[in-house]
């Protein structure tokens, strides 16, 4: 019987929240998590929308790679 073990050295994530404060809390939970197999953050991208009715909604990507 063969094992084979593929390690992740790419993976890309999506985030959304109501406001700042709880995408960032979202982001750095999943940072910790992803230390656990051997990924790093490699970039942040993040926007701010405005709707109709003035509510503010935040998304953001963050691309992790292998260390």
């Amino acid at each position: 019987m063969n094992f084979q073990f593929d390690l992740i050295e790419d993976k890309v994530e999506f985030y959304e929240a109501n406001n700042l404060k709880t995408l960032q809390k979202k982001i750095e939970a999943q940072i910790e998590e992803n230390k656990a197999i051997m990924l790093g953050v490699q970039s942040v991208s993040h926007q701010l929308h405005v709707n109709e009715n003035g509510q503010t909604y935040f998304t953001a990507v963050v691309h992790f790679k292998k260390k």
